[in-house]
């Protein structure tokens, strides 16, 4: 039996799954957590993947690591960390995309060159930050990577001058482009000030070194090109994950470019591209309610179901810690509608409706981009609550499928570290079970009123966040 390791460096936690090559079966798996905040020691990283991948590593012929995107490693001359890496979601640079953006040609122009409109989240406008706010920390800095990028330098024993990143991670810079296929150093001298030290941009199969114990590195990627890879995802196909940020993307063969800065333009993890919407509230936003109305998991849930649609009235606008799509960094959560007559359940249901409501702005925005969904599958920690499955067709309009519960971006890793291993053009062909099918319609009055009441608290509280 070949296997090979895939790994998730996210967030919140490092996940290593042991997976056989060819058939893509699961054999073992492991997990350790890394500290909490929106800034991080890079060593944290580490010290998670030899804790989850202790006693699994060692028995891989090929690994990869999929990693959270954007996120900043500054490095100086002798490739020691300058500073904590700051994440992706970390918003303290939202002034400097804004200025960024004034100063040099506007959205549109960013969006041609990079296919992003900036935002805090990009690590352009950290390193921007990074620059005006620590210029003794932005002198020592020789080069600079992402979290995965790191990790796969970690793991091959090589020095930033030999590090390598993919197309998918490199597409989340804000100093790429996905439809050249090049950097555009001119944006990263804008950023800070002058050139950098990049990691080189590998093929979606190629090998770019060795482990100590001999196991080939495939250039890994970012957690949701992961993510796509790991379910499979054709052109056409849209995925929903909802975990710590709530993410809509999908595959296309051809390079998304929206000035508005709804859509990021991402590259997949195959050669083609993965146009993306993300928000910072998705699976937190359920969790802070389950603790304001003190209920465990399924309480909640009944709680939802137990209310009418439309919750009685209530709508939230779920920007509890800012908000990347729309860009409302300094954004707060609002709660409109309450009345006497409210009830526990309304408030549970107007959680879920508020957080799913979100993500359905993101499939419209995919669609004004040419990305209609021909098919859409609801994945992440959130997507095993009951009340989000049976809302989410009702929200989204459409039917929606549920993928058998796994670890999406550590599956993708393993795909991707299969493929490296094999040298065959194409990754292999594997299957995970049977998705379970949610019937959805925009039709009915109640699924009209909850969509309605959501764009009008959005649209209305607009003005605000150009106050604040």
């Amino acid at each position: 039996m070949t296997l090979v390791a895939g790994v998730d460096s996210s967030t919140q936690s490092t996940k290593v799954l042991l997976v056989e090559a060819e058939t893509g079966e699961i054999v073992d798996s492991g997990r350790a957590s890394h500290p909490d905040g929106t800034e991080c020691p890079p060593d944290a990283w580490w010290e998670a993947l030899q804790e989850a991948g202790k006693g699994l590593l060692e028995r891989a012929e090929a690994v990869a690591v999929a990693g959270q995107q954007h996120g900043m490693v500054a490095l100086d001359a002798d490739d020691r960390v300058v500073r904590p890496a700051l994440l992706w979601n970390d918003t303290r640079s939202a002034p400097q995309a804004e200025r960024l953006t004034a100063e040099h040609g506007g959205p549109e122009s960013w969006a041609a060159d990079t296919g992003l409109v900036l935002a805090a989240s990009f690590t352009a406008t950290k390193l921007a930050w990074l620059a005006e706010h620590e210029p003794e920390h932005a002198a020592r800095t020789a080069s600079v990577m992402l979290p995965h990028d790191w990790l796969t330098m970690k793991l091959r024993g090589a020095t930033a001058a030999e590090a390598t990143t993919d197309r998918s991670d490199a597409s989340g810079t804000g100093y790429w482009s996905p439809r050249t296929g090049a950097y555009v150093p001119e944006r990263l001298v804008q950023a800070f000030g002058r050139e950098l030290v990049l990691p080189r941009v590998a093929a979606p199969n190629e090998t770019v070194g060795r482990t100590p114990w001999g196991a080939i590195v495939a250039p890994g990627t970012g957690d949701n090109a992961g993510a796509a890879l790991g379910l499979g995802l054709g052109p056409g196909d849209v995925a929903v994950s909802l975990g710590t940020s709530g993410t809509v993307f999908g595959v296309s063969d051809v390079p998304a470019n929206d000035p508005s800065g709804l859509v990021a333009g991402f590259a997949d993890a195959t050669g083609r591209f993965l146009p993306l919407v993300c928000t910072l509230n998705a699976a937190r936003v359920l969790d802070t309610f389950r603790t304001l109305l003190g209920v465990d998991h399924a309480e909640f849930d009944a709680l939802a179901l137990a209310a009418a649609p439309g919750a009685g009235g209530l709508t939230l606008l779920p920007y509890l810690d800012g908000e990347r799509t729309p860009a409302r960094p300094n954004a707060t959560g609002v709660l409109s509608g309450l009345t006497t007559g409210a009830t526990r359940a309304d408030l549970a249901r107007a959680a879920v409706e508020g957080m799913l409501s979100a993500q359905a702005d993101g499939l419209a925005a995919m669609a004004a981009q040419g990305l209609e969904a021909a098919r859409v599958l609801l994945i992440g920690g959130a997507a095993a609550s009951q009340a989000v499955r049976r809302i989410a067709p009702t929200v989204f309009g459409v039917d929606v499928e549920v993928p058998p519960a796994a670890e999406y971006v550590a599956l993708g890793a393993a795909r991707q570290a299969a493929w490296a291993l094999s040298g065959r053009d194409q990754p292999p062909q594997w299957k995970h079970g049977d998705t379970e099918r949610l019937t959805g319609t925009a039709s009915s009055e109640s699924s009209r009123r909850t969509v309605e009441q959501y764009a009008t608290l959005r649209d209305e509280t607009s003005s605000w966040a150009k106050h604040r």
